[in-house]
């Protein structure tokens, strides 16, 4: 049974995707509508050292008419569980739906969460 996970960032990645998953991700372009992106400081060293960057993209709701263009991961649920170890506390995972009008996890702002 596969996981879907919308990524619009560092997941994207293939040095994540290898560090996490120990492969790269079957992903298929899709769009967050409702969903704006923005900058989250990151200071875990691991994180950073995995993604290159202290700075990480970070969903939060936007107005009508916004969207976010990323990918569709197809995750097995032991690497959507090595995914949410990957996020920060910042980070809240909650299902949504995508343009495509599949469903699908993704990582937005713990105070956008709701």
């Amino acid at each position: 049974m596969s996981e879907l996970l919308f990524s619009y960032g560092t997941l994207r990645q293939s040095g994540v995707q290898q560090a996490l998953f120990g492969r790269a991700v079957p992903t298929v372009a899709d769009v967050l509508p409702g969903y704006r992106v923005d900058v989250v400081v990151i200071t875990d060293p691991e994180v950073i050292a995995q993604s290159g960057s202290d700075r990480h993209p970070i969903l939060r709701r936007g107005a009508d008419g916004d969207a976010v263009d990323g990918a569709c991961l197809e995750l097995t649920p032991d690497e959507l569980a090595a995914a949410d170890a990957y996020e920060v506390d910042d980070y809240v995972r909650v299902a949504v739906t995508l343009g495509s009008g599949r469903n699908a996890w993704v990582y937005v702002a713990g105070e956008d969460a709701a």
